[in-house]
């Protein structure tokens, strides 16, 4: 059976029904495990649990009956202690000292990590992660290029180093990305609140862009020189620090697999970086998404201020200005006024209407002032109209429909005029109209699509196009001439 498809019953502990107790006493094994104490005895267990005010009240035969539970789970791995027994039945209750299994440290390891975690992502966009992957690469090419003869071990410490910066890449800049990108993000950018985090966020990104250009490129080039035969050469010297280490199991050492695995990770570091054949790379994904965050985050910011704005009334600074101009003691210190407040620095475009003249070089001043009127900027503002009676206006319809009727019989006639016993045929036609070209070019554009090339006109008749592509004439008309292919026009009247 596939690895995948198996049954992780190292887990159970996490939903059984007395959870609390199973997971407070591998949290402390675990603890245990970091302190370099392997083996627990039960009694130093027990301590702990009734430490714990939840459990004040918890028996030691139910401590013996989890603790075995926990090992059918393969939780824990029990040892018997003959060492300190001091007597023949103390020796036959079999005392047994406890260790948490490699399942049970990495589940605790990735319990600890959820607690830790909120209900958002976080992750963050470090510029100096790029900056260490480059001084990895760059090492690694190194070597590569010369005759490999460190120790294996060495070479494993390098590999390590270049897939743990990649690994811390590739995982902080996702997270940062979906958090940026989530719902609740997305709403709080929409704030006044917004405003004062704005140039905090831009200045993160764009400096996590600018230092992402500098090494992005460097780092292409590196994996782009590094060759298939040096990385076959550099994975035996992994292989050789893998089968320096002693182990007892008796399975074949496996070659192929680790081989397999090491190609897969090169491969997934080449095509994050220089994309696989005819994908983008995530590389440029991050930077368009980078980019688009921070023109979202404008767009944001320019929509808050423009709402701030609506609300404000600027009738007391045009008074303020106005009063400028009034108190001022002469046109002299009036130009200077205005050339400050509607000078280059702020240009302003008043447009009025009435009592203004065509001279451009006239100057405002001496033109007379003009009256406008000013509507109060609010949503619920409304003119004030008057009911007026509704006019069916009959007669201009009718004037417009038979107006309508006559162009089109005229329209008619002037087709009807190039027939030749119900049939145009557009290499024996004399110069026409524009309006007769444009017509027999809708004509023929209608039959391309049309069923037997017969199309339905205006008209009330039918036609039928057929086209001779072989045969190339010059339609000419009074706008000028046409080149194209020769068309025949049978008409037939609609039943």
């Amino acid at each position: 059976m596939d690895v995948t498809m198996k049954k992780i019953i190292e887990a159970s502990y996490l939903t059984a029904d007395s959870a609390a107790h199973y997971r407070t006493i591998l949290r402390y094994f675990y603890q245990q495990h970091e302190r370099m104490r392997d083996y627990i005895a039960p009694e130093e267990i027990l301590e702990h649990m009734r430490s714990i005010s939840t459990f004040a009240d918890y028996e030691e035969a139910q401590l013996h009956q989890q603790l075995a539970q926990l090992v059918k789970w393969n939780n824990l791995t029990a040892r018997q202690d003959m060492t300190n027994a001091k007597s023949i039945e103390e020796y036959k209750k079999k005392r047994f000292r406890y260790q948490c299994t490699p399942y049970t440290v990495e589940i605790e390891r990735m319990l600890i990590q959820l607690e830790r975690m909120s209900d958002n992502f976080q992750g963050s966009l470090e510029r100096s992660q790029f900056e260490r992957l480059l001084q990895a690469l760059t090492a690694l090419q190194g070597e590569l290029q010369g005759e490999l003869s460190r120790p294996a071990e060495e070479y494993k410490r390098m590999w390590e180093d270049v897939f743990r910066y990649f690994q811390s890449i590739r995982t902080s800049t996702a997270d940062y990305i979906a958090y940026i990108n989530s719902e609740r993000t997305d709403q709080r950018m929409q704030t006044e609140a917004f405003l004062v985090y704005k140039s905090r966020f831009t200045a993160y990104l764009r400096d996590f862009i600018v230092s992402l250009q500098k090494t992005a490129l460097q780092i292409q080039q590196v994996l782009q020189d590094v060759s298939s035969v040096q990385l076959g050469s550099y994975f035996q010297k992994l292989l050789e620090h893998e089968e320096s280490i002693p182990r007892l199991e008796d399975a074949p050492f496996p070659k192929e697999q680790l081989l397999s695995e090491y190609d897969g990770y090169w491969s997934s570091l080449r095509g994050w970086f220089l994309g696989f054949a005819g994908q983008q790379s995530e590389l440029d994904i991050l930077q368009r998404q980078t980019n688009e965050v921070i023109r979202r985050m404008t767009r944001y910011v320019q929509r808050v201020g423009e709402r701030h704005q609506h609300f404000r009334s600027r009738k007391k600074d045009y008074l303020h200005l106005a009063k400028w101009f009034a108190e001022s003691e002469s046109m002299e210190e009036a130009h200077q006024i205005s050339s400050i407040v509607f000078g280059l620095t702020t240009v302003r475009h008043l447009h009025v209407e009435q009592g203004t003249t065509d001279n451009l070089h006239a100057d405002p001043w001496e033109e007379k002032p003009s009256l406008l009127t000013i509507k109060p900027r609010t949503v619920h503002y409304r003119e004030k109209t008057k009911p007026g009676a509704f006019s069916l206006q009959k007669e201009k319809r009718e004037q417009q429909r038979k107006q309508y009727l006559a162009e089109r019989q005229q329209e008619k006639q002037l087709i009807e005029a190039y027939m030749d016993q119900g049939v145009i045929q557009l290499s024996s036609l004399p110069a026409v109209e524009p309006f007769v070209r444009k017509t027999l070019l809708g004509w023929i554009g209608k039959s391309v699509t049309a069923k037997d090339s017969i199309v339905k006109t205006d008209y009330g008749f039918l036609v039928k196009v057929m086209l001779d592509p072989e045969k190339s004439i010059t339609l000419k008309a009074e706008d000028g001439d046409l080149v194209m292919p020769d068309a025949v026009f049978e008409f037939a009247e609609v039943r």
